[in-house]
């Protein structure tokens, strides 16, 4: 699948795309306390998007049994919802969701706490958004793909943090994965020039220990290897001529 360029009218699809996801993120964040269960999650995530006259985007793709990926504490991604896993004060919770408006997909997660969390959690939480918003400052035309890598891979690793490296973002449109292939580390070659119109799923994975991760039985769930925490933020990002307009995060929502 070659790299898309997307019409003015495309755009205009998946902008409200994330516009609704923006929304169902607001709406997630709102709801988390100690005691919920990481299904009441997913429930209440699928009906906010069926709600709007959305499909969730992950609903049985290849097979994933939920609209929301809960992934708690050592869960980088793919968190499977559950009746009987309960959040718990101190807990931090990455929720990734996607919309389908009109043929069109968002993407975007959220790393929360629970509760109160310790400062290590909170640090690891606000680096791993950051490190986000530090490889968009290359998301634009005349850039390179590993710019934006390279970006989220330096200061991410400023802070000791390991950058996972099986998993990347992704280009989107009216298929949830697309090509190109949007790595969190810097490679050796410069990866595509960007482009106005291309729309890229650009998101940071951080551990709090190492980069290493495995899959658990269930082929879905990605935990750190070291049991260390980590952390997920992303967003649907469409590259212009000037600043990147970040379609799952209007300027009205909260981050």
């Amino acid at each position: 699948m070659a790299v898309t360029i997307k019409s003015q009218r495309e755009i205009d699809l998946m902008r409200k795309a994330g516009e609704i996801l923006a929304a169902t993120h607001d709406e997630l964040a709102r709801a988390l306390h100690p005691g919920m269960s990481t299904f009441e999650i997913d429930r209440l995530g699928e009906k906010i998007i069926r709600g709007y006259g959305c499909v969730p985007s992950f609903k049985n793709y290849n097979g994933y049994p939920a609209s929301i990926c809960v992934s708690v504490n050592d869960e980088v991604v793919h968190g499977i919802p559950d009746k009987r896993r309960l959040l718990k004060e101190g807990d931090i919770v990455s929720l990734d969701a996607g919309v389908i408006y009109k043929g069109y997909h968002s993407d975007a997660a959220r790393t929360y706490g629970i509760g109160s969390i310790s400062a290590q959690s909170q640090k690891l939480i606000d680096v791993t958004r950051q490190s986000f918003f530090e490889g968009i400052k290359f998301a634009k035309a005349g850039y390179h793909l590993n710019d934006i890598s390279k970006a989220i891979q330096t200061y991410a690793e400023s802070f000791g943090y390991g950058v996972v490296r099986s998993l990347v973002g992704h280009g989107i449109g009216t298929h949830l994965h697309e090509d190109p292939e949007v790595p969190n580390f810097a490679s050796r070659r410069k990866g595509i020039l960007l482009r106005p119109g291309m729309t890229l799923a650009i998101e940071p994975m951080i551990n709090a220990g190492r980069a290493d991760v495995v899959w658990m039985d269930d082929d879905w769930t990605v935990v750190t290897e070291d049991g260390s925490l980590s952390a997920h933020y992303e967003n649907t990002v469409l590259i212009t001529d000037g600043e990147p307009e970040l379609l799952s995060l209007p300027v009205q929502t909260s981050i």
